[in-house]
């Protein structure tokens, strides 16, 4: 059997959450390796980022905040966001030291002796007090299921596995969602194939104006209510509707973004309703979201009938010793910042309760004795 270390806390996953997480725990006076672990699956520093589109160049990218403690400057805004973020990532980490392990797959999170928890990992079993759930939504593509999917004759992909736009030249697509990024897809992929199709299951909602802090905090709490009601998150893009940039407005007025309702089935050839309209398409490819990769907690049984994980705040209702971040209204750049920032927060004093009732020491340092110096 492999050997159990033992650690404080494991943070498992090494994105935005993660690596805030991370960060903040440093500040605490906690120590990689010693009185925590970073856990990450992805082969390289990046998070998601690194599994972008290589058309997704940095200048198109909405909404990135900076990681904290570091601001990302210089970046040149043409360059695929895989490259620039994941090398702002692998310098984040080295700045502060945080040590990331990777590759490393968890597939287990138990209840083990003395108030613990177990993480079990491919590189052996970690016997904690506290997790920093950090895993994202990158890992679970969502597909829809409609009648006739097996049948199609041309080719299906996820927004998981996007290309960019060359390998749809001269085809007929059908992209399905209608969320930023299957308009994103659509735009792109209009200027090289030989017909378009723009399909969901609503009509989209355009949003005109300022996006200000007000709106901002209205979105979150929207999504903020479904997780503390223990329902499945929905991002906070899927609430606060499209930005109606000046790209898509054109698009709008060539007809790319001409949105069709959602179909009824899917034929060898293409897509059919059941008012009798089809459209013949070579390739669907469905834009259609992630769900949050929380199965390796099964074992602790923290769902909720509803089929999400009640959380208040990042805190898992069920289990004060598991924190959720970039999970639900935190899903955000800005929102796993801050709750990197909670996360931890709640956890110190979870181990200074522990502490004070096993007559443990603990100590506390100052940012200047914690954090090494960022040029």
């Amino acid at each position: 059997m492999a050997a159990t270390h033992t650690v404080d806390v494991v943070v498992v996953g090494a994105g935005q959450a993660g690596l805030s997480g991370a960060y903040h725990l440093r500040r605490a006076g906690m120590e990689p390796d010693r009185d925590f672990v970073v856990l990450d699956h992805a082969p390289r520093p990046g998070g998601a980022w690194q599994f972008r589109w290589p058309s997704l160049t940095y200048g198109k990218v909405h909404g990135m905040h900076a990681l904290p403690g570091m601001e990302l400057t210089g970046a040149d805004d043409s360059r695929p966001s895989s490259e620039v973020i994941g090398e702002y990532f692998d310098t984040y980490e080295r700045a502060f030291d945080l040590r990331v392990h990777r590759p490393v797959e968890v597939s287990a999170v138990r209840e083990g002796d003395g108030g613990r928890l177990l993480v079990e990992t491919s590189e052996g079993t970690y016997a904690t007090r506290a997790l920093i759930n950090a895993t994202g939504t990158w890992d679970r593509p969502f597909w829809p299921r409609y009648p006739g999917q097996e049948t199609f004759r041309g080719r299906q992909l996820h927004t998981a596995n996007y290309p960019g736009p060359a390998e749809f030249a001269g085809q007929r697509v059908v992209v399905v969602g209608g969320g930023a990024s299957g308009t994103q897809h659509l735009m792109e992929i209009a200027e090289v194939a030989a017909g378009t199709y723009w399909v969901t299951r609503r009509p989209p909602v355009f949003r005109e104006g300022p996006f200000g802090a007000d709106q901002g905090r209205a979105a979150v709490a929207m999504v903020e209510e479904r997780v503390r009601r223990g329902l499945p998150p929905q991002s906070v893009v899927s609430v606060t509707g499209l930005p109606l940039t000046d790209a898509i407005r054109r698009a709008r007025d060539e007809g790319v973004l001409d949105r069709l309702p959602m179909f009824d089935r899917i034929t060898p050839t293409g897509i059919a309703w059941d008012d009798g309209r089809t459209v013949e398409a070579d390739v669907i490819l469905w834009a259609t979201g992630f769900r949050a990769v929380i199965d390796h907690l099964a074992p602790l049984k923290l769902r909720e009938p509803g089929g999400g994980i009640r959380v208040e705040g990042t805190q898992a209702v069920r289990d004060e010793r598991i924190h959720l971040v970039g999970y639900g209204p935190s899903a955000s750049t800005i929102g796993a910042n801050r709750a990197g920032r909670a996360a931890v927060r709640a956890i110190t004093r979870l181990l200074d309760k522990a502490g004070a009732e096993t007559g443990a020491e603990t100590k506390t340092r100052t940012d200047e004795e914690l954090m090494p110096a960022v040029m």
